[in-house]
């Protein structure tokens, strides 16, 4: 049997998660409730961006455009149960001062922790597919810019993550939670001009078994599941909690988990709004008119005109390039994160990022070159069904972790915890069954 782990306090320098950045941002041991939350505020929007990348987008608009608020509640449900899977994650990082890639590494035989890591491989590399694909069409739509021009500037990106890292993890999170504003502000500005019909959104919000009896609704549903549950989120949320310092007795992580699970929870209920602004947006625009949109660049060149604003298509561009350039930003972290996790293999982070993005360019460009606009919203929704795909194999691992005594001691979840996070494991497992029984008929 693996041994257990050293403790965080024991282990050196080069197997902290994240590195340099652990325990940089220091966390008042007395004062008030409030200083203390605004201390720890800070990773969950960092993990909160993955759920309102530019695949959210082409989900989003596909589903309003094609089923108007049908699929709300999609987006509701996929919403509470990213908020209990990332209190689980960052639970495991702060008790057990591993994130769960490490922890993978550290409880589970190489066979299986290797198949683990290329899983969530693969997960980023869809990511970051959705995160090119996006950043490309907004630059396209803001500047005029060819999808394969904007393709490759997305490579110079690269190197932001690197360079914010670098002058404290702080400004890296006030600039994520100054992007999210920025969506935040512009999706309002959208939603007040289309006017949606308030009881029809009330509607939406109640489920339907429709989608198991439609498989192109089922289909954008699983791809809805994917952008907001997104794997990767679940091993990065276990390694940025723990760029906090505070103290390492049981007193000490209790507070710091109660802490953090309020960041999530309110990061990740931003999150929620602006999927849902997405998708009512599309529902009020573009389904009554009949006009099924699954194109991001469709979508920008019809709102102004059918809202009867200029500027309601500049806002949705310059709102999608803020969500891309967020995403880019936490899809470097999460790689670095899972490559050392699993391997213990110390990677230059440009190195690191610049292979991922290379990866990702080569087939967003032969699609950007061959099939324009409409191959790449199609490889966005496709990218989100495949990390819908790879989702189980990270939740399961994360469950069985949290539930152990012997990993988390007297942090171990109780039934009830580990009964509803079983719960949201079988149903994204039944959902991707499903799908792939659909796509093999």
């Amino acid at each position: 049997m693996t041994p257990p782990p050293p403790s965080v306090c024991e282990a050196a320098p080069d197997q902290l998660s994240l590195g340099a950045s652990h325990a940089s941002v220091g966390v008042p041991s007395g004062g008030s409730f409030w200083r203390k939350l605004i201390a720890f505020t800070g990773p969950g929007y960092i993990v909160a961006v993955g759920y309102m990348d530019p695949g959210n987008w082409a989900t989003d608009l596909a589903g309003g455009s094609r089923y108007g608020y049908a699929l709300l509640w999609i987006i509701v449900a996929s919403s509470l149960m990213a908020m209990l899977l990332q209190a689980l994650s960052a639970k495991l990082g702060i008790v057990t001062g591993r994130d769960l890639a490490q922890a993978c590494r550290d409880y589970y035989p190489r066979p299986v922790r290797l198949g683990l890591w290329l899983l969530a491989e693969v997960a980023i590399i869809a990511c970051d597919l959705a995160e090119v694909v996006g950043t490309a069409i907004a630059l396209q739509l803001l500047f005029g810019l060819s999808l394969p021009v904007g393709v490759c500037l997305t490579s110079i990106n690269v190197f932001i993550a690197i360079l914010l890292e670098r002058w404290g993890f702080r400004k890296l999170e006030a600039l994520v939670g100054g992007l999210v504003m920025m969506v935040a502000i512009a999706l309002a500005g959208e939603l007040l001009l289309s006017r949606p019909d308030v009881r029809s959104i009330a509607g939406g919000l109640a489920p339907s078994t429709d989608i198991l009896r439609d498989p192109s609704m089922l289909f954008i549903a699983t791809g809805i599941i994917g952008a907001t549950v997104m794997p990767h989120n679940l091993y990065l949320h276990s390694a940025v909690v723990q760029t906090r310092r505070y103290s390492r007795d049981a007193s000490g992580r209790r507070d710091a988990i109660r802490f953090a699970m309020l960041d999530s929870m309110i990061a990740l209920s931003a999150a929620m709004l602006i999927n849902a602004a997405i998708l009512i947006l599309a529902g009020s625009v573009f389904h009554p008119r009949g006009r099924t949109v699954e194109d991001i660049a469709e979508a920008y060149h019809l709102l102004s005109p059918m809202l009867g604003v200029g500027a309601a298509s500049a806002l949705f561009a310059i709102a999608l390039l803020a969500s891309g350039q967020n995403s880019t930003l936490t899809g470097a972290l999460a790689g670095q994160v899972v490559m050392e996790g699993f391997t213990d293999l110390r990677m230059p982070l440009w190195a690191r990022r610049a292979v991922s993005r290379a990866i990702a360019i080569v087939p967003a460009m032969l699609i950007a070159i061959f099939y324009g606009n409409a191959g790449t919203a199609r490889l966005l929704i496709a990218s989100q069904v495949m990390l819908t795909l790879q989702l189980p194999f990270a939740v399961v691992p994360l469950i069985l972790l949290t539930k152990s005594r012997r990993v988390m001691g007297e942090f171990t979840n109780s039934r009830l915890v580990t009964g509803a996070a079983w719960m949201a494991a079988c149903l994204i497992i039944a959902m991707g069954g499903k799908l792939l029984f659909d796509l093999a008929r």
